[in-house]
């Protein structure tokens, strides 16, 4: 009896063991295949700073899109393509670009292109170049470069501020590893129409790399193995007699060459004026200087503002973009500098503001799950910094200059953490005063508070003496009289050198 009560457990114990392997086949079965589970790392923060597929969409839709061009790319390499015009029509479109609307619709008539006035200007370029294609003309193109992940790139325009268009041009992974090509490449040369499948124009030979043959690429050291300096050579920027603001700069917080600066502005006292003043001192005073204007997260009518008022390339991301193209527009101008730094070349960036620029990487940035003070994630800061961080001067020539305006006082928590994380980063500060603009006196410059680093290496020894014996004078006084004191007497000469020589009287 003991045996077959025994055999009889055992029995049930296997059919309870058998239907418990049902239902959990019967639960893996009803599980999401492993494509429609969430990624792992989107499975708590999927929507952290913006939702991610909306984050991505340009790149996805780039990538189906491509898929064609890119296995032609690998098929065949576009720089030995055989492609002989035979038609005398030639066609720039960097030169397209900068035409009006109404000088594209009358060159649209000459092609005779359909309805052109019912065609936006990407549009337009877009077809006057397929029209002068069909014709077997010439068609040349130039671009900035920006390598997909799939190792494909596309040359974006300057004109407008990097934005993916129809009008931009295809490079192949094959082209790129040809020719070394890097992100922030000036490239410029032939293009070919798309073929049946393809939406994009493809360069067909290289010409140029940085406005230099394609060999002269191959012997450039990398912008992280050159050696920074401090700054040895002054930017003048005393610009007229009655332009106050660029001579109180040069005296007292003289700008040089791979300097890193921060212009420290409450709302409303004129820092988008200083910037201005900055940059058309530079084009005045040494036109060699590659200078670029970085406007993130500003208002468009400032925008046209700064393209009408300084003769620079003008980049923006206007207030109503998402922070993903505040950070790809800001990556773009960082990688063309830095290639053009190491071709020797002397560059300048003016960015409006840096504060704007940390918000746009605390909101594009994976949580780390530690927050300061503000709502600010502890490595939003990094590639900021990296930003800021790459103004200097290189010993075996060309330097990189940034000038960035950082907001205080606004009432944010979260502008005066980033202020204080860029604090003592720069080797030059001008302060702006809220006082002294409320006053109407401009330029609003905290005199005791603004100054450079090592400013003797920038200012002859007898200037630099009366400079330290200025601010002897100036220091006992608030901001507002010693600006008013300052502008009093410098409207009674015509330039500095005379200023400070009537020192003395």
């Amino acid at each position: 009896m003991p045996r077959e009560k025994h055999t009889s457990q055992s029995h049930k114990s296997r059919s309870q063991d058998r239907s418990q392997d049902r239902t959990e086949r019967q639960d893996r079965s009803e599980r999401p295949e492993r494509s429609e589970r969430p990624e792992r790392g989107n499975r708590q923060h999927h929507d952290r700073g913006g939702n991610r597929a909306e984050r991505n969409q340009d790149r996805k839709q780039e990538r189906a899109a491509e898929q064609l061009q890119e296995r032609e790319a690998e098929q065949q390499d576009f720089v030995e393509e055989d492609y002989t015009p035979t038609s005398e029509n030639k066609l720039n479109l960097t030169d397209l670009k900068q035409k009006s609307m109404q000088e594209l619709m009358e060159l649209a008539n000459s092609f005779k292109i359909e309805n052109p006035s019912n065609l936006r200007k990407q549009e337009l370029i877009f077809a006057l170049l397929q029209e002068c294609a069909s014709q077997n003309g010439q068609i040349f193109g130039e671009g900035v470069l920006e390598i997909l992940p799939d190792g494909f790139g596309f040359l974006r325009s300057p004109l407008y501020s990097y934005m993916p268009g129809p009008d931009d041009i295809y490079i192949s992974p094959s082209q790129i590893r040809r020719f070394g090509l890097r992100k922030g490449d000036i490239i410029s040369g032939q293009i070919r129409p798309p073929k049946e499948g393809e939406r994009y124009f493809a360069l067909l030979k290289v010409s140029e790399i940085g406005f230099e043959p394609p060999e002269a690429s191959k012997h450039l050291v990398l912008f992280d193995n050159l050696t920074p300096l401090y700054p040895d050579k002054r930017f003048v920027m005393e610009n007229g007699a009655e332009n106050y603001g660029s001579r109180v700069i040069d005296l007292l917080s003289p700008i040089g060459r791979g300097q890193r600066g921060l212009i420290v502005a409450p709302p409303r006292t004129g820092k988008t004026m200083m910037l201005q003043t900055i940059a058309n001192s530079i084009n005045a005073n040494h036109p060699e200087v590659y200078l670029i204007v970085l406007l993130i997260d500003e208002r468009p009518e400032e925008v046209t503002d700064m393209e009408r008022t300084v003769r620079a390339e003008v980049v923006s991301s206007t207030f109503d973009e998402p922070p993903t193209r505040h950070v790809q527009v800001t990556e773009m101008v960082l990688e063309k500098a830095k290639r053009l730094v190491e071709r020797k070349r002397d560059v300048v960036i003016l960015l409006d503001s840096i504060t704007r620029l940390g918000r746009a990487y605390n909101a594009v940035t994976p949580s780390s799950g530690r927050v300061l003070s503000g709502g600010l994630d502890a490595n939003a800061m990094q590639r900021p910094k990296r930003f800021f961080g790459a103004a200097r001067n290189i010993e075996s020539g060309g330097s990189l200059t940034i000038i960035a305006t950082a907001l205080i006082d606004t009432g944010s928590r979260m502008d005066e953490v980033i202020f204080e994380e860029f604090k003592g980063t720069g080797n030059m500060e001008i302060y702006l005063d809220r006082h002294l603009s409320e006053k109407r006196v401009f330029p609003a410059i905290d005199i005791n508070r603004s100054g450079t680093r090592k400013e003797e290496l920038l200012l002859d020894d007898e200037v630099l003496n009366r400079v330290w014996i200025l601010r002897k004078v100036l220091s006992p006084m608030n901001s507002i009289d010693s600006m008013e004191f300052l502008l009093d007497k410098m409207r009674k000469t015509k330039n500095n050198n005379e200023f400070l020589n009537i020192m003395n009287k």
